[in-house]
């Protein structure tokens, strides 16, 4: 029975009808100035003999795009590294792409060309041509990278590979900075 109010408040919506519910055993449906009396009976009469195609059938859906889209991997949570070891390994990454990126820095001519490293973020000023930020992302074990060429990436070490790499892509981290930052900067930089 609730399922059939539903789907009569839905079809009252739909056809632009008031619905009162007067009384338990009644029901009136309106149009503008119009106001049809109509019994209980008489409503699950009209639902009975309904026959809606099934793309017409009310069903919700909570996702966005189509379940069709090929995205990212699935996570292998074998593969999941411990907090402790996926640490060492962030903070051994993020402390040596510093290293070399400020010796990089005064190798380039790059007005506003700035490296700030505080509370697990480092931060790449490239002056007019944007800001790379990259941190540490300790719930999901992973390394994200905002680029203003790229735009945001979530990096997963992969153990085989001995690398942080972008699901979505297969894109290395070091790569994808190496390959960013030399057309940016106009100097070839190896990071890894």
């Amino acid at each position: 029975m609730a399922s059939k109010l539903l789907l009569l408040r839905r079809l009252s919506r739909s056809l632009n009808l008031s619905l009162a519910f007067p009384s338990s055993n009644s029901y009136s449906l309106g149009y503008g100035s119009w106001l049809v009396p109509l019994k209980v009976s008489q409503v699950l009469d009209f639902l009975e003999n309904i026959h809606l195609p099934p793309s017409s059938t009310p069903s919700r859906s909570f996702c966005s795009r189509s379940l069709n889209v090929e995205g990212p991997s699935a996570i292998d949570y074998r593969s999941i590294l411990q907090e402790d070891e996926y640490h060492r390994l962030a903070d051994t990454t993020i402390h040596d792409l510093q290293e070399k990126l400020e010796v990089y820095g005064d190798s380039v001519e790059v007005d506003g060309f700035d490296i700030d490293y505080g509370n697990d973020v480092l931060t790449v000023k490239l002056g007019e041509h944007g800001t790379y930020v990259l941190n540490k992302q300790t719930p999901n074990r992973q390394i994200w990278l905002s680029s203003p060429i790229s735009g945001p990436s979530r990096f997963d070490w992969d153990q085989e590979a001995k690398a942080w790499i972008y699901r979505r892509n297969k894109a290395n981290l070091y790569k994808v900075l190496e390959d960013e930052l030399g057309k940016l900067c106009g100097e070839p930089i190896v990071l890894s």
